[in-house]
């Protein structure tokens, strides 16, 4: 137990430095927290209102489930430094179920699936022992590549259907905030170094409101408090079909949080274990049960902030705690929350090439203890590679498969992560797992 308190992701810091860290993580994974409540109200025609508080119930909720995450309450938190946030899995069918059913039954299969997601939590992490270090390393390295569009796309400005989409002011400022990020972290020590995409997203920030990019009209036409109201939308309804749409959902997810749980224990330094990866899990399912009740939506690790850890070097998972707390504050004061939107996209994106970036070196890292000499690990890692990317380079190739498996391979990293477990269990065999094991561990 006293090696576990002397671990670096149970280190307690200074208060000053928790919230610092805490809200470079914020502001890291904010523009994708809110980009769901964005799509929804959207796609179901919601008023201004109704969208306002999705966002506060959004952000609220996120709060929470990261706190659960990283704290640990009961049998739920596998307390590493994970920040939760919404899933974009289940955007499309939350859409299908909006439009056909009303947004009541949304929130009836949400506390289902997340019911569901609890239970079977236990069985679900024995998967882990099909997960050694050739099926880690790929998967991190398709979760850092399968972020580097959004990075892109925020660097473009965020909507490749403008007009002015990929200017040469958009580009110039996200090059510009990009190397800001990089000569502080190079040149800085200690603990300014360590915020250095903080840094980075503030000085962008500052540029870009003398370039005029930066809107504070929202700030001015947001309320200062909003309070988050279970069932605000009204007594969930349950439609067997529309439940088992998310069940499917949440069952991608857990093989999503898998990959990213692996991934930062990997960073961190700190095995997962079969009891760790359960508590990860269910904590996702309560979550999601939550978010079913206080208007949101199911809730997985935000793999937007994995390379933050890694990039930072900051381990511990009272950072990620802080970060909780801070969102919780900005989904009930949206004043708050509407000053931390305005931070122009081709900001983050320049921070974002370097966040995501250390996410696909985390995984190459892992990758080069193995051995690929008398194995098939370059064929695993080649093709759970290609076929992870395939989504990435035509978003709608899998358009004329079955509206259930488009579920599952619209996302490249659960592609690539079925791919990576079932091509080494063929070609490597469980007996070759341990042998690759030992092997990386001696390395």
């Amino acid at each position: 137990m006293a090696q576990d308190r002397c671990h670096p992701v149970d280190e307690m810091l200074p208060v000053g430095q928790l919230f610092t860290y805490g809200l470079q993580h914020v502001l890291a994974m904010y523009a994708g927290a809110v980009a769901v409540p964005l799509i929804i109200a959207n796609a179901l025609g919601l008023s201004k209102e109704q969208l306002i508080f999705l966002i506060n119930a959004d952000l609220f909720t996120c709060g929470i489930a990261t706190l659960i995450q990283t704290i640990g309450f009961w049998n739920m938190g596998i307390r590493i430094p994970m920040v939760q946030g919404v899933t974009f899995a289940a955007v499309t069918p939350m859409i299908i179920i909006g439009q056909t059913h009303g947004i009541p039954a949304i929130y009836g299969s949400i506390i289902v699936a997340g019911a569901v997601t609890y239970f079977i939590s236990p069985y679900f992490s024995r998967l882990i022992r099909f997960f050694p270090p050739v099926v880690t390393g790929s998967i991190i390295t398709i979760i850092g590549i399968s972020l580097m569009p959004v990075a892109v796309r925020w660097a473009g400005g965020g909507n490749p259907a403008a007009k002015d989409f990929a200017s040469m002011e958009y580009i110039g400022l996200a090059l510009f905030v990009l190397l800001l990020v990089l000569a502080f972290y190079r040149y800085f020590k200690g603990f300014m170094s360590n915020i250095a995409v903080l840094l980075g997203l503030i000085a962008g920030t500052v540029i870009a409101f003398f370039m005029g990019m930066v809107n504070l009209e929202q700030v001015s036409q947001s309320g200062w408090i909003s309070v988050t109201t279970p069932f605000w939308f009204g007594v969930p309804t349950f439609d067997l079909a529309s439940i088992a749409a998310m069940v499917l959902v949440m069952l991608v997810v857990m093989t999503e949080t898998t990959g990213d749980c692996i991934a930062i224990g990997e960073i961190v330094d700190k095995p997962i274990s079969e009891n760790d990866l359960t508590r990860c899990l269910r904590a996702d399912g309560f979550s999601t049960m939550l978010g079913g009740i206080l208007n949101s939506f199911p809730y997985t690790a935000f793999a937007q902030n994995v390379g933050l850890v890694g990039l930072t070097r900051v381990r511990s998972r009272f950072v990620v705690a802080a970060a909780g707390v801070i969102l919780i504050i900005l989904g009930m004061f949206p004043k708050l929350a509407a000053v931390i939107a305005a931070i122009p996209n081709p900001v983050l994106g320049g921070a974002g090439v370097a966040m995501f970036g250390m996410v696909a070196a985390s995984g190459i890292r892992t990758l080069a203890k193995i051995d690929f000499n008398g194995t098939h690990n370059i064929m695993v890692v080649g093709i759970s590679l290609g076929l992870g990317m395939i989504t990435l380079a035509v978003p709608n190739f899998y358009h004329n498969f079955p509206s259930w498996l488009q579920v599952i391979l619209h996302s490249g990293i659960t592609t690539g992560s079925i791919a990576a477990i079932v091509l080494n269990l063929v070609l490597n065999g469980t007996q070759n797992n341990s042998v690759i094991i030992k092997k990386s561990v001696r390395n």
